[in-house]
């Protein structure tokens, strides 16, 4: 199955390398919510000078002011953002009759979705690291506010903050690329995942700070696979002290959410390849 694989890495690569519009894209709104949003919603502006910095602090867990803590959200947006494109080629290539060409093919249907999975699960950090130099950046701007990272990050922190956004793109990108497996029209698979992206966004403390929920939808940013990544990062990044469990506690419950939508995800995009005809030498095996 390797050697299907690296050819149908190959594949993805050129088709992305001829059209990537679908990530230039999925950049626009991230960089959009920087430039204005994060501009113009400052919560830090709302306290006067000398009241309320340490209850400020406090609120944003560690973050020096509320567009770090923003910022460090958008980075989570930006790869959650560019993964929901992620299905779309391959409806399109259903409805040129592409993949049914590939299907019948001796290679492994596992081999199909896993070079897919593979390739577009890593192209979707390059929006969310794109976010951190852009934001990284607006420091350098007068009258902008930019994101201000504390001294003493440890190359550890750092090796957890590349994990998380990693983890977190693969595990979205598995999700709405099974979708795309599923989905035999363009117009059902947004709706499907336009509907499934806004509520898990909305859910998470990568927008707002924690405190200024309700206590029922805290505790279910507490458990949201975007709040776990995002987590991971502001704790690394701003210090952990005010969170109740290390870096590295978030980033298992992350791995948790991957194992668990990885498998859901595999199951989707199985039951998709049944009833199309072709042999698999291994892996997914087609139903009669």
């Amino acid at each position: 199955m390797y050697r299907e694989t690296v050819s149908l890495l190959r594949r993805e690569y050129l088709r992305w390398i001829r059209a990537p519009f679908w990530l230039i894209s999925g950049l626009l709104t991230p960089i959009l919510y920087l430039v204005l949003f994060g501009q113009a919603f400052d919560l830090s502006k709302l306290i006067p000078p000398g009241f309320g910095g340490a209850f400020l602090t406090n609120a944003l867990a560690g973050a020096p002011n509320y567009f770090s803590y923003f910022a460090i959200g958008m980075v989570a947006f930006a790869a959650v953002t560019a993964s929901l494109f992620s299905g779309t080629g391959v409806i399109f290539d259903k409805q040129l009759g592409i993949q049914q060409r590939i299907v019948s093919t001796p290679s492994p249907r596992l081999a199909i979705f896993l070079a897919a999975l593979l390739f577009r699960g890593v192209l979707t950090l390059i929006p969310a690291f794109l976010v951190v130099g852009l934001a990284l950046l607006l420091t350098h701007i007068p009258g902008v506010a930019g994101l201000t990272i504390p001294a003493g990050v440890t190359a550890l922190g750092v090796g957890e903050v590349i994990a998380a956004i990693l983890i977190l793109s693969i595990t979205f990108t598995a999700l709405f690329l099974a979708f795309g497996f599923a989905a035999q029209r363009v117009e059902n698979y947004f709706a499907i995942v336009t509907l499934l992206q806004l509520p898990v966004l909305l859910t998470s403390n990568a927008l707002y700070p924690v405190g200024t929920m309700p206590p029922w939808l805290q505790s279910v940013v507490a458990v949201n696979p975007i709040s776990l990544a995002v987590n991971v990062m502001r704790a690394d990044l701003f210090g952990a002290g005010g969170y109740p469990y290390s870096p590295a506690v978030y980033l298992g419950g992350l791995v948790v959410w991957g194992v668990v939508i990885g498998a859901l995800a595999m199951v989707i995009a199985s039951r998709s390849f049944r009833g199309t005809g072709s042999i698999d030498r291994e892996g997914w095996s087609p139903t009669t």
